[in-house]
């Protein structure tokens, strides 16, 4: 009888023990990764001519401390270095480096800017370390044969400008387009998707001009669009030069049709500065709510989303897409680190990222959702045309899909 206690104890003994080995083996890390804490590296241009991005990185910083206030993701807190890299390539790859080789992150989420990225890319490719949601929406992203550990986030500027293509080619076949874009990899793609979407009729667009970011100011280069005698002009610019492209317009008193891209929609960092009585008429297209309208304000995403800014970022302008952005942002690489569990190394984090199935963070618009594959890097591919009316945008139309598949 003692014996068969014995064999019983050891038997139980030993089960516990597998179990515990069990346990043990599902927890997986990678560096930057514990049992307490996950490391996230980030670079965003804090100052430089991109500065009005900088609030994304602080928005996110915010989110990330409120879901560490609620416990962490699967017990574990977040991390967050975000560093400046003043929107300069070469200062992109020093602060990367950084992060990876002395911070030790396990992943890079959302930095910011087309040239930014671009000099990172192969870098952390080759090191196989996520560049995860990154802020551009350069088509490039997209590829993950090339580049297995890139992914983007927002539309990609090339499925944009196919819609701009698309409304132009039904609303205003015979215009004379003018295009106003910045001399680098973010401008070109742009430029690229109006050009691929308006097919045949690419010869509506009859001027362009480029500018460097490093200019004071554009004004030059309008003067020369409508001397060029175009009835179109498409802002391909970052919000410092769309808000002075408003300004210099209405200073010329002249009306085009104006475009101006997503990313310098913002309300509160491109619309006010420039002035609402500049701003009548002008068209974007959106993927996101905006906080500068009422129409959301007993949206349960949005009161989520006002309830944040209450608490963890007072300073944070609801009227400043810039901040809607980041917090969307932050919600997607959270998500992917709920799925990821306890097996927090890169590989998995980039499978989780590849895996998401309509996925909807509060502050995209209804009707548009995430997802991805491993075959699919591109997590949003939906957008709604918008008309600035009054002192806020307003959607019209319907949620267009970039049929050129980009």
């Amino acid at each position: 009888m003692f014996v068969e206690k014995l064999k019983i104890a050891a038997l139980a003994t030993a089960a516990v023990v597998l179990m515990s080995g069990t346990a043990l083996a599902q927890k997986k890390y990678d560096t930057g990764a514990t049992d307490t804490e996950i490391k996230i590296g980030n670079i965003m241009p804090y100052s430089g001519p991109a500065s009005a991005y900088g609030v994304i990185g602080k928005t996110e910083q915010a989110y990330f401390n409120k879901i560490n206030a609620e416990g962490g993701i699967n017990g574990r807190k977040i991390n967050f270095i975000s560093y400046d890299d003043a929107y300069s390539p070469p200062k992109a790859v020093e602060q990367t480096r950084k992060l990876v080789e002395s911070d030790e992150v396990l992943l890079m989420f959302n930095p910011l800017g087309t040239p930014s990225n671009s000099a990172i890319q192969r870098y952390l490719n080759s090191k196989k370390i996520p560049q995860l949601f990154v802020a551009t929406g350069a088509s490039k992203w997209n590829d993950p044969k090339d580049f297995p550990w890139t992914m983007g986030w927002q539309p990609s500027y090339q499925s944009e400008a196919h819609i701009y293509a698309k409304y132009l080619l039904k609303e205003k076949p015979d215009a004379k387009i003018g295009v106003l874009y910045q001399n680098d990899d973010f401008g070109k793609d742009y430029l690229k998707g109006l050009k691929d979407g308006l097919g045949a009729k690419a010869s509506m667009i009859t001027a362009e001009e480029s500018y460097e970011t490093s200019e004071p100011s554009i004004d030059g280069h309008i003067v020369k669009l409508k001397a060029a005698g175009v009835d179109v002009f498409v802002s391909i610019t970052t919000p410092k030069f769309a808000a002075q492209a408003i300004k210099k317009l209405a200073e010329m008193d002249w009306h085009p049709l104006h475009i101006v891209s997503n990313v310098s929609a913002s309300v509160g960092g491109v619309i006010k500065p420039a002035g609402f009585e500049n701003s009548q008429g002008i068209l974007s297209a959106a993927y996101a709510k905006d906080g500068a309208d009422s129409q959301w304000d007993n949206d349960p995403g949005m009161q989520k989303f006002y309830a944040f800014l209450k608490e963890y970022y007072p300073e944070g302008n609801r009227l400043d897409g810039s901040v809607v952005y980041g917090y969307g942002a932050a919600q997607t690489m959270v998500q992917v680190l709920k799925q990821a569990g306890d097996d927090l190394t890169r590989a998995n984090v980039m499978k989780q990222a590849a895996s998401l199935k309509n996925f909807t963070p509060d502050t995209l618009l209804p009707g548009i959702k995430i997802n991805t594959s491993p075959t699919d890097y591109a997590p949003i591919k939906q957008l709604q045309m918008m008309r600035f009316k009054g002192e806020k945008w307003e959607l019209f139309g319907d949620i267009i899909n970039d049929e050129l598949g980009n």
